[in-house]
């Protein structure tokens, strides 16, 4: 029973830490890209025919997807701004739409004060209209008006249809709603008799890897049904993959198409959004990759994503008039912000998203984390610490449980010697010897799967926490101790190419400790070398993980280290010498004899 429980634990951490690890490293490297053209009026490339096509392929002996084209804004274009303490929105007359929206709060670098701008490099501004040839980014607005919370812009469609479109933000001060969220209108009326087709796709903005850190493990279009998520990732437009061993084609593509309900949709990457939530849910999304630049540093492909959202938007009626609104929010993906909002945007974090998040309800703990993360960095302003404290909570929390497992191994180790003569006596009948075995551990009152709780714990919180991390823009630039950037790896030099990272060596050792410490039920080599190797083999998978999930799995065990050192003092002995096996009644009223442990050679 105890060798099964060991291997059962060994097995759950290792399939934890390789999943984390896989997770990390799973986004494919994109290939060379293809360009296409960018749409223009009465253009029938790709870009016109979004809303026609699902799934638009290359030729079967291609190697690579087609890229939408980025766009400069035009340069006859005027831009008015919009800004408050948080953001700093750039609208432009061409497309009467978001150029790019700057965050305030946000460096693009540690090494500069310039603000990080979402959509800066894009295939289009963000809420332009696209696919409908002479209504789109490249048609010219006239600004109605300015002011310093809202603009108005206005254009008339070849005479035959007036479009006016509304942006509004919250005033520096104003507590009324979210400083990151703009409201916009578009209204639109028939000047004909005839009834006219309204233009239902609009740009959600072009989102890229944030850094060379960047997995791009969170760089996708998503959006909610009412009911779950569907995201769309970059490595879904290259093909292949694992069903293609199987004899089932999957080429690579230019366009993906989700129809169905959209209550909000988005685009982000790991730190920052943009989520459009129209008041009317859309009809789908449409998702295409987009070339960027190689990062600074960076030799490998920079490959982003460009989004659209489809409304539902009938055919505007003779003389009539109609409209869309709804809610952008463009800002950082910071849990405690979006939760507050009223179509559960918090799913933008994807913290149930794959599945070895669900079955370790990161959905729920990686939520609560987060909160006590910023509870707790309320009061000490210090966002390592903020991590220490709320890892000794957790510990406190749990150390019931895991003082109970302790002691229970405790006796479990000092059982071995009257379980080994158990195993000696029945070594031919399995029957007995289980019965036997249970009747040792109902004397002593000894719960063979005690060891397995710690486990159960650990996992759930580590795997949250490592959800939580990923996509939480507070972290982002913090500094502790030597460290420059918790939700980074910390980095202090390279020897020979290899980055040399502290506090995942400090983790090593104190798990390589944490071992020894801990009672070993098992007498079994075997195990006992995976036990000795499992420190080493955790320091590897989490190397280059971010230093702040380092921190914690260090201050972590410390504690348990410390926790250990007193079980191990205090824990009573309570197993008889070994002399012999107490008699014991077993199935059936038959007694089960005393048994004599074997003589040490």
């Amino acid at each position: 029973m105890d060798k099964k429980n060991t291997t059962i634990g060994v097995l759950l951490l290792l399939l934890a830490f390789g999943s984390l690890y896989y997770t990390s490293q799973h986004t494919p490297p994109a290939p060379a890209p293809v360009a296409i053209a960018a749409s223009t009026p009465g253009s029938t490339g790709p870009a016109a025919t979004l809303g026609q096509t699902a799934v638009s392929t290359l030729p079967a002996n291609a190697n690579s997807p087609a890229f939408a084209a980025l766009v400069d804004d035009n340069a006859h274009a005027t831009t008015t701004t919009l800004a408050n303490d948080y953001v700093e929105l750039r609208l432009t007359d061409f497309g009467g739409a978001i150029s790019n929206v700057a965050f305030k709060k946000y460096t693009a670098n540690q090494s500069s004060p310039e603000p990080f701008v979402f959509n800066q490099t894009h295939a289009a501004p963000i809420l332009a209209f696209s696919g409908y040839a002479g209504l789109d980014q490249g048609t010219r607005f006239q600004l109605v008006s300015a002011t310093p919370t809202e603009v108005v812009y206005r254009a008339v469609f070849e005479n035959r249809i007036e479009v006016t479109r509304r942006y509004t933000l919250h005033a520096p001060g104003d507590t009324t709603g979210d400083p990151y969220r703009i409201r916009h209108e578009t209204t639109f009326r028939n000047l004909t008799d005839l009834p006219a087709p309204l233009p239902n796709v609009l740009n959600l903005g072009t989102s890229a890897l944030v850094s060379t850190n960047d997995a791009g493990l969170y760089l996708n279009v998503a959006t909610y049904d009412g009911d779950k998520a569907v995201v769309t990732e970059t490595g879904e437009f290259k093909g292949g993959g694992f069903l293609t061993w199987f004899g089932k084609e999957n080429p690579p593509k230019s366009v993906i198409e989700h129809p169905g309900p959209v209550v909000w949709a988005t685009i982000k990457n790991q730190f920052f959004a943009s989520i459009f939530t129209p008041d009317k849910s859309g009809t789908g999304i449409i998702v295409r990759p987009v070339e960027l630049a190689p990062l600074k540093g960076s030799t490998q492909p920079n490959i982003g994503l460009t989004g659209d959202i489809k409304l539902d938007l009938p055919p505007l009626p003779a003389k009539g008039t109609t409209s869309f609104a709804g809610d952008l929010y463009v800002g950082p993906k910071e849990y405690t912000r979006l939760s507050k909002f009223a179509h559960n945007e918090d799913k933008v974090m994807q913290y149930d998203h794959y599945f070895f998040n669900r079955i370790f309800f990161s959905g729920v703990i990686a939520p609560a984390m987060n909160t006590l993360m910023n509870w707790m960095h309320s009061f000490v302003k210090n966002w390592g610490v903020a991590i220490i404290l709320m890892t000794l909570l957790l510990k406190i929390i749990s150390l019931p449980f895991t003082l109970a497992a302790s002691r229970s191994a405790k006796r479990m180790q000092k059982l071995q010697p009257l379980m080994q003569a158990v195993r000696e006596k029945y070594k031919d009948q399995p029957q007995k010897l289980n019965q036997a075995t249970m009747e040792l551990f109902k004397e002593h009152k000894v719960n063979p799967m005690g060891g397995c709780i710690p486990v159960l714990i650990t996992i759930p919180l580590f795997v949250g926490f490592y959800s939580m991390l990923q996509g939480t823009a507070e972290l982002r630039f913090q500094g502790f101790l030597w460290a420059t950037d918790l939700s980074a790896p910390d980095t202090i030099a390279h020897l020979f190419g290899v980055p040399i990272n502290i506090m995942p060596v400090l983790m090593g050792a104190t798990m390589v400790f944490q071992m020894r410490l801990t009672p070993q039920p098992s007498i079994d080599s075997t195990q006992q070398k995976i036990f000795k190797f499992m420190p080493f083999f955790f320091t590897l998978i989490c190397y280059n993980f971010s230093c702040a999930l380092a921190l914690y799995s260090t201050i972590n065990g410390l504690f348990t280290i410390g926790q250990q050192l007193v079980v191990n003092k205090y824990t009573v002995d309570a197993t008889p010498t070994p002399l012999g096996v107490p008699s014991g009644t077993g199935k059936g009223g038959k007694k089960i004899k005393n048994v004599t442990p074997p003589k040490k050679k």
